[in-house]
């Protein structure tokens, strides 16, 4: 399971991204950024930022640590910013923190090189989750101590916000035309060939596994947390056998 740990002290917002996080203290005197349970889409971002960060991990690609926070609506009484207050107010109990990486640097694809390997790599793992969230407008990427890091997996599998529809949605195709690394000429297939085979029912389980229980608690449609486990790996499984035959690198082509 994901380390468990309690907010001691937030320090300011993150203002880059739409749903405000915050960079936060902990008890065990490590340095967050932390989303709330209160913001945007809820505990579902939050979800989807677990299952495709650990999926992530397992991989090899790179992704900040992740831990649960525990916070006392209390810390929110002595903001001043009225919108961070409501925030920390609202989010009470279990949230999401990711390690900060001091002195990490945006990722600029006019900036920085990256291998097709490594590009195919990410481009891959991003049609397998449906990112629709790592364009060259906002790449959700940081170059930390000369490596790529991934990033901000909330705006994923979207299927998870209309279960009844999940399965439609999950055998869409990924456009791939506006992603960041579309113009590093992704080896896509090789890093099929690579990663999809790794893609298995055991490890989704163990995935879905991190996600906290309060986090799945009342879904509609669903008579317990492991059913709705088990329909967070389903679409997963089903997209790693021959996603990378679907995505489209530029507008009509494959």
């Amino acid at each position: 399971m994901l380390k468990e740990v309690i907010a001691t002290r937030y320090i300011t917002p993150l203002r880059e991204g739409g749903s405000l996080p915050g960079l936060v203290e902990a008890d065990d005197l490590g340095t967050y950024v932390m989303k709330f349970t209160g913001a945007g889409q809820g505990r579902k971002t939050l979800v989807a930022e677990v299952v495709c960060g650990e999926l992530a991990r397992r991989l090899g690609l790179r992704v900040p640590g992740l831990v649960t926070i525990g916070l006392d609506p209390v810390m929110g009484l002595g903001e001043p910013d009225q919108e961070v207050q409501e925030l920390l107010k609202s989010s009470g109990g279990t949230n999401l923190g990711m390690d900060f990486l001091s002195r990490a640097l945006g990722f600029d694809p006019l900036a920085f090189t990256v291998s097709p390997e490594e590009a195919g790599r990410v481009v891959w793992f991003d049609a397998l989750v449906n990112n629709v969230d790592r364009s060259w407008r906002n790449p959700n990427m940081l170059m930390w101590r000369g490596d790529l890091w991934l990033i901000d997996h909330g705006a994923t599998m979207i299927w998870h916000h209309n279960w009844p529809g999940a399965r439609t949605s999950a055998a869409k195709p990924y456009d791939a035309s506006d992603h960041a690394l579309a113009p590093f000429a992704p080896d896509v297939a090789a890093a099929a060939a690579e990663l999809a085979p790794l893609v298995t029912e055991d490890l989704l389980a163990e995935v879905t596994a991190e996600i906290p229980e309060e986090w799945l608690a009342d879904e509609p449609g669903f008579e317990s947390s492991d059913a709705l486990r088990r329909a967070y790996a389903e679409p997963l499984l089903a997209r790693a056998v021959d996603i990378h035959a679907r995505v489209e690198l530029k507008k009509g082509e494959k």
